[in-house]
């Protein structure tokens, strides 16, 4: 393999697809390596929070407050899965649930306003954002498109090929 086409070569470096997959192969680990090495802010170490909770927090933080059944769908599990793992962090004060003053049925589930604890969240999603700000500002809006759907059908298949 030349030099010109190895991975990391120059931002326009071409790769074929067996160059890219090895490159994958090669990153993927490394990253999920530093995500679980990522340190739980010490605020939140006690209340056993997963990567699960993450995606959920993340919602919470950058969408605000939302129903159990609009988080459900957008982190693409059962409602009663949201509704347990809601349940769990509001018993822990990470969580708040609120009656939609719309839909008295209905309730709204926030991250608590509890200063320290809301801090240690946002604490914990920042170095992620952040790195992913700097990787995504480099490229175009159809690039950063690309890129979400590629990810996103790596995971499906890559679900897919363990059953």
């Amino acid at each position: 393999m030349s030099k010109e086409h190895e991975p990391g070569s120059g931002p326009e470096a071409a790769l074929s697809t067996d160059q890219a997959i090895r490159a994958m192969l090669l990153v993927m680990p490394r990253v999920a390596a530093r995500l679980k090495r990522t340190r739980i802010p010490e605020r939140l170490r006690s209340f056993n929070l997963a990567p699960r909770h993450l995606s959920l927090l993340s919602y919470l933080l950058f969408d605000g407050p939302m129903p159990v059944n609009e988080l459900a769908a957008r982190l693409e599990v059962a409602p009663t899965t949201v509704s347990l793992m809601v349940g769990d962090l509001s018993r822990q004060g990470v969580l708040e649930r609120r009656t939609d003053p719309a839909d008295r049925r209905r309730s709204i589930v926030t991250i608590t306003e509890d200063v320290e604890t809301r801090s240690a969240i946002e604490a914990w999603l920042a170095h992620g954002a952040n790195a992913w700000r700097r990787a995504f500002e480099q490229l175009t809006p159809d690039q950063r498109a690309m890129f979400v759907r590629t990810i996103e059908t790596y995971e499906r298949e890559f679900s897919g090929s363990a059953d």
